[in-house]
């Protein structure tokens, strides 16, 4: 694999509705982006093990979302570890965490499901996507705790600049989306300038939080390349830098020079 690709670590693409799906990942193809998906229920693993066969340069995590913590079961983790020896393009556990924004009644399952994620991937050697949501307090100290060896990805990244320098201390990357692209994002923008790039990485979360000029539209992967473009102008570089920098810790987190 030779730069300039771009590594989008984060997309949703088996999601999306309003687009073509495999014109959505055509677009990427042709554009040099690599994209991963993960997967958020315990059915959806085998959906996106069904996926990402079907496409060249697109990935997969297998993990249960903290909001979906409910589906997790003891059968989960043997499901997780089946597909995973049977399928050389699952390359992480993602993604998983904690979300305390829609609903603090369960957030006790949330963390005993997001620490089983935590072992299972240690034992798979495996890195890890995280969401946290209202939740970035627990969600490091949990990962302080249990996390043994494998390399955490906070991904669409909503915490402040201080908290990012936090997380970089335990050795944990900074995933950025459209998010930085929007106007009022005032701390996606400083995390964006201040950390260093050997701790970014790119994402969309499409279909979701399509970066501008398409706000409001629905996202797809091919858009990561605003995320670059932007993030390099924040930053006064060029985005083949961006890209380069980015896909190279990608590469190095999910060894996928080997793959």
């Amino acid at each position: 694999m030779k730069n300039p690709f771009i590594i989008n670590t984060h997309s949703h693409a088996n999601m999306l509705r309003q687009t073509n799906i495999d014109e959505a990942i055509k677009a990427a193809q042709d554009n040099k982006i690599i994209t991963i998906v993960p997967s958020s229920t315990a059915q959806d693993i085998f959906d996106v093990d069904k996926f990402i066969h079907k496409y060249d340069n697109v990935f997969g995590y297998v993990g249960v979302f903290p909001e979906e913590a409910k589906t997790f079961s003891n059968r989960t983790l043997s499901d997780m570890e089946n597909i995973i020896k049977n399928n050389p393009k699952i390359i992480g556990i993602g993604e998983i965490g904690l979300d305390y924004y829609w609903d603090k009644t369960y957030k006790e399952l949330q963390k005993e499901i997001f620490i089983k994620q935590i072992d299972f991937a240690n034992q798979m050697n495996l890195p890890i996507n995280i969401h946290s949501r209202d939740s970035h307090g627990d969600t490091l100290d949990i990962l302080k705790e249990h996390n043994k060896n494998s390399i955490a990805i906070m991904h669409c990244f909503s915490g402040s600049l201080e908290f990012a320098k936090e997380c970089i201390k335990e050795g944990i990357y900074i995933a950025l989306g459209g998010v930085v692209t929007f106007k009022n994002a005032i701390k996606a923008k400083e995390v964006a300038q201040d950390i260093p790039l050997e701790y970014l990485l790119l994402e969309t979360d499409d279909p979701y939080l399509a970066p501008v000029p398409f706000r409001g539209k629905e996202n797809q992967p091919v858009y990561v390349k605003y995320v670059a473009e932007y993030i390099a102008k924040l930053r006064g570089t060029t985005v083949d830098e961006i890209a380069k920098i980015t896909t190279e810790n990608a590469e190095r987190i999910f060894n996928l020079n080997a793959k």
